[in-house]
């Protein structure tokens, strides 16, 4: 029986720990999570929301009850504190809400 071959691989390998997806126009770019306002204090404000909001509301206006683990700024806030801090502006969503359907929404200009 011959031997096998190696396959080479097809996929490069990153070269950092984590691919920047961030534009370097962006008002967050440079920033840590903390630093854009999500501390400590944030923590705290979130778990409550979710507290008092358990249920994502993508999820409900389909008729389907799942969790939510994400606190969403309706209108994106870009850095202003007032906006961020605002709970009129916030909305419970779960993970796959958050990362696809309010993802492009936000990218097609449905919301600020």
């Amino acid at each position: 029986m011959g031997r096998l071959k190696t396959l080479s691989p097809r996929i490069k390998e990153s070269t950092g720990a984590r691919v920047k997806v961030v534009n370097p126009s962006s008002w967050r770019s440079g920033m840590t999570s903390s630093q854009r306002g999500y501390d400590y204090k944030w923590q705290k404000a979130r778990e409550q929301y979710l507290m008092d909001n358990p249920l994502c509301v993508y999820c409900a206006k389909q008729g389907r009850t799942t969790a939510a683990f994400v606190v969403d700024h309706i209108i994106a806030h870009r850095g202003d504190k007032v906006l961020f801090w605002n709970q009129h502006n916030w909305q419970a969503l779960c993970k796959p809400c958050h990362n696809s359907v309010k993802q492009a929404e936000e990218a097609a200009g449905l919301v600020g």
